[in-house]
């Protein structure tokens, strides 16, 4: 598989599979374990979706080896900035995943404080240096956030995860990246299914046809291609083929710009200046 280079010399897999609201237990590990079968490489987890256990339990149970597969997770609560009970959940992280070490940690949502986000990317650091978190980065972070992290950071964040999708393109956000050497993660990419419908979905069936592939792999490509990482999210054995086939699709510019055109600045998820998902 595919892999961009990070910023500390790490590879990841630019092609994933999101585990975000897939059933802890049985539905989730059968879910990891198929995608695992198929070729996935990548697999997308948090403490927030409440299944760490069924993806460490779906890895080790693959028979793949540990180095070749590249796990994410991402801590949730912040309590206020209380460091026991950050490094409590951090510690349970690893203990429920069973698989040694976090290839790629991320802070899931930015603090309205800023201080608190400092006293937790020092936290990730120590990690980092132990060996634990083989990379570290943050989630929904805008670019005020990371201007505010970095000033402080001993390890500049290798990636950013924030919503993206056809109708939300995040171009600015990602020139500022690249700008640091910060890979972008795609989540939600088909927009909460709003890409099926109305002239957006139009103008990507149109470019779908034009190629013979379907619009999931199409904005699977446009990612792709675009140089972002993308995870998306599936329990069903013929749409995990289906996305994972969309990494042979090459877009040419003109179709990639199309698709850029379709923006709308539209966010389906949170906010993340006015979110409560870090409490």
């Amino acid at each position: 598989m595919k892999t961009y280079t990070l910023n500390n010399g790490k590879k990841m897999p630019r092609f994933g599979l999101g585990t975000f609201r897939v059933e802890a237990g049985q539905s989730a590990y059968e879910t990891v374990k198929t995608a695992l079968e198929i070729g996935y490489r990548h697999i997308d987890t948090a403490i927030m979706y409440g299944n760490e256990q069924d993806v460490g339990r779906a890895i080790n149970d693959s028979g793949i080896p540990r180095s070749e597969i590249f796990v994410t997770s991402k801590l949730a609560k912040m309590y206020d900035g209380d460091l026991t009970k950050i490094k409590a959940d951090l510690d349970a992280s690893l203990e429920r995943l069973n698989i040694g070490y976090v290839d790629l940690m991320l802070i899931h949502w930015p603090n309205h404080d800023r201080d608190i986000n400092d006293k937790i990317w020092k936290i990730f650091e120590t990690y980092y240096e132990k060996g634990l978190f083989k990379s570290i980065g943050v989630s929904n972070f805008q670019i005020h956030h990371l201007d505010n992290l970095i000033k402080n950071a001993r390890v500049m964040p290798a990636v950013n995860q924030v919503e993206c999708h056809p109708l939300l393109s995040q171009v600015p956000l990602q020139k500022y990246l690249e700008s640091l050497d910060i890979i972008m993660t795609s989540y939600g990419p088909l927009a909460r299914g709003e890409v099926f419908q109305g002239k957006t979905y139009e103008a990507l069936l149109d470019i779908a046809k034009k190629y013979g592939a379907t619009v999931a792999q199409v904005i699977v490509s446009w990612g792709l291609n675009r140089g972002i990482v993308m995870i998306p999210k599936s329990v069903h054995k013929e749409r995990l083929i289906e996305n994972y086939k969309g990494q042979e699709l090459v877009l040419s510019s003109t179709d990639i710009e199309r698709i850029n055109g379709l923006n709308r600045g539209r966010r389906l998820y949170s906010d993340p200046d006015n979110s409560i998902n870090f409490l």
